[in-house]
């Protein structure tokens, strides 16, 4: 299988080279998608050899970012794309678990859970973080009947071919949930693999008025929603019935 190593970048100077060099020991094919960042990572970037590079001129978001790398992807003809944060929050070291899992072909999504198989040197998560990440993924559970426990883990591999059965266009943080209702929907196979949970940065935000754990919620709810209605309406344009759908959409 081709696969390429994607990195979604926006103010990564801190950990930016140690990241890069890590994750070079385990694949020849980087992507970093640089979301329009204004500290010292676009010059970095420039005096690094042997990368792939996008460069949004603005920020457009984590969503866009991954999107901007399908769409590379798809244009150089890579069959899989493995994706991390640059935050030193995912460990390179465990891309080889994820190319195992490539080279099984049991799955169109590989994604990485904080959650799976606790260890005891993991980090405690941010309370507003795992409440909100364990509402999130309990609904999509119920709701979607998928078999998730971590539904935000950016620790991911994705199968291009499968993901050409979706319509993805959530440019934000809210992409996760857009993605798992239209994978869902579109009996994409799932699996999961336990990473560690990592948080070195407590200071990290999201930016504008998600920053509040409340606005971020509602933010995830509504796109949740919308995502449920439009497959609703889906369905029905094209006469299929609910019972036949491999999800179990209640709207």
């Amino acid at each position: 299988m081709n696969v390429l190593v994607a990195l979604p970048v926006y103010n990564e100077q801190r950990h930016l080279l140690r990241v890069l060099d890590a994750v070079g020991r385990y694949s020849r094919s980087i992507l970093v998608v640089d979301d329009g960042s204004t500290d010292t990572t676009p010059t970095l970037l420039a005096r690094r050899k042997g990368l792939h590079r996008i460069r949004h001129p603005e920020n457009r978001g984590y969503g866009q970012s991954l999107m901007s790398a399908f769409e590379f992807a798809r244009r150089r003809r890579f069959d899989w794309v493995v994706t991390l944060d640059c935050d030193e929050q995912h460990e390179p070291a465990q891309i080889p678990r994820f190319l195992d899992e490539i080279r099984r072909d049991q799955a169109d999504v590989i994604s990485g859970s904080r959650y799976l198989q606790p260890c005891a040197d993991d980090d405690p998560p941010p309370p507003e973080r795992y409440l909100i990440n364990r509402t999130i993924t309990l609904m999509l559970r119920q709701i979607l009947g998928l078999d998730l426990t971590d539904a935000f883990c950016g620790f991911k591999a994705y199968r291009l071919a499968a993901l050409r059965r979706l319509s993805l266009d959530e440019p934000g943080y809210a992409f996760p949930i857009q993605f798992w209702v239209q994978s869902a929907c579109a009996a994409l196979k799932l699996r999961e693999l336990p990473v560690r949970r990592i948080y070195r940065d407590r200071s990290r935000t999201f930016g504008g008025t998600l920053d509040d754990p409340a606005e971020r919620m509602q933010h995830y709810l509504e796109v949740l929603v919308r995502e449920l209605r439009r497959a609703a309406v889906g369905r029905t344009i094209r006469g299929e019935a609910t019972a036949a759908y491999p999800c179990r959409l209640k709207v």
